[in-house]
């Protein structure tokens, strides 16, 4: 399997199994959330670890694309605040993959 396919197949996974969870949800509450990642301090580590890593991978998206000359980044940003980051990355790379296979 190349790395590209890998990369496809990690994306479709990151969006599958988050909503398998998000579809679980009757009525989605963003304060009740914000309240739970707060209620311990091992969510509350998972949390900002999450939110670093997001960080990160948003720096390392906007430096790769600027430099690949990649467009239309907001998707990107879009599919983290959608779905999340183990959708938004692998599918970041798929399509840097594609771009580099390219040049």
């Amino acid at each position: 399997m190349s790395r590209k396919t890998a990369f496809l197949v990690l994306a479709i996974i990151g969006f599958i199994a988050p909503y398998y969870f998000f579809l679980q949800v009757n009525d989605f509450d963003l304060t009740a959330l914000f309240q739970q990642f707060t209620a311990s301090k091992i969510l509350s580590g998972t949390a900002m670890d999450l939110l670093v890593s997001v960080i990160v991978f948003w720096f390392f998206m906007f430096t790769e694309a600027k430099k690949l000359d990649m467009k239309n980044t907001w998707v990107y940003l879009l599919a983290t605040f959608l779905i999340g980051l183990s959708f938004a990355l692998p599918l970041f790379l798929y399509f840097r993959e594609r771009k580099m296979e390219g040049k």
